[in-house]
Order: C-alpha cells, then structure tokens, then sequence
C-alpha cells in the first residue's frame, strides 16, 4: 500500500457536485492499493498513520499525533499511485490492484483507522471521478509504503 498523507487545515471531496465528506484539522490520506497488499499492510499502515508525530506541541515543535490533537481523516482511493512511468509518456497501471483487492482493504483501511482513532474517517467514492480539494498545512506531506517499511 502507497499512502500520501497530508497535513490540512480542511480538506472535502465532491463527487458529481455533491460534497462526500469534508474535515478541519487533520490528514487528507491518498491511498494506492497493489496486487502484492494484505491485511498486514492495513495493520501496518494504520499504526504508523495513528502514531505519525507532525502536528505542533505548545512550544511549536512538530511532537503531536492526529488524536493529540483531536484531529479528523478524509481517506480518498488513489490508483494512480502506482503509475509505472519507465516506458513512453503515458503511464501504465499494471501495479495497481483490481477492484477485487482494492475495495476490501480500501475499506478495511478505513474502518480500522476508524476505529484505531475511534471517530468516523471521511472517505470518497471508490472508483467515482472525485474532486479533491484541501488545504496543506505547513506544508506537511509524507510518503509510507508498506514494501518500504525499514
């Protein structure tokens, strides 16, 4: 699994004009799920999300979690995550999971992240064409995959 986890002042996702889900203070996820994933990825991705350290303490230092700071969670899927650009201009998809085995740990990314915070995690539409919109504190962007866990 591919996450791009991003700092927001408040981040919303639009689906055909109609807003999904929209949150303040908090991390906007972009989530890649391959072929290779497993419920161990789940595991593994949300305790690193939960524990992250990147939000301000009283002295301005970058030492607090997303529950430090009460902080919300919009996950939106994100296939492209797993382009394969070492052939021509257009890039290729081959690495991303089909639906069968994105969907399941999509979701299950998303509840146990739920439940790991214990508040609901906003979420997008798998599949739909979404608009994202957000607004990076800091700002803050950093880059987990669960093949590059040492």
């Amino acid at each position: 699994m591919r996450a791009v986890i991003q700092r927001v002042t408040k981040a919303s996702v639009t689906i055909e004009g109609n807003v999904k889900a929209n949150i303040r203070q908090g991390y906007l996820i972009l989530l890649g799920v391959c072929e290779e994933d497993t419920v161990e990825d789940v595991e593994w991705l949300v305790h690193k999300v939960a524990g992250l350290r990147v939000f301000n303490d009283e002295n301005g230092v970058m030492n607090c979690s997303i529950t430090d700071v009460n902080g919300e969670v919009l996950v939106v899927s994100q296939f492209t995550l797993y382009a394969s650009y070492k052939k021509g201009n257009r890039p290729s998809w081959l690495r991303a999971a089909r639906h069968e085995i994105s969907v399941p740990l999509y979701e299950a990314f998303c509840k146990q992240l739920s439940k790991t915070l214990g508040k609901p995690v906003g979420t997008g539409e798998f599949g739909a064409d979404m608009k994202v919109e957000l607004l990076n504190d800091g700002p803050v962007t950093i880059c987990m995959d669960t093949k590059n866990k040492e």
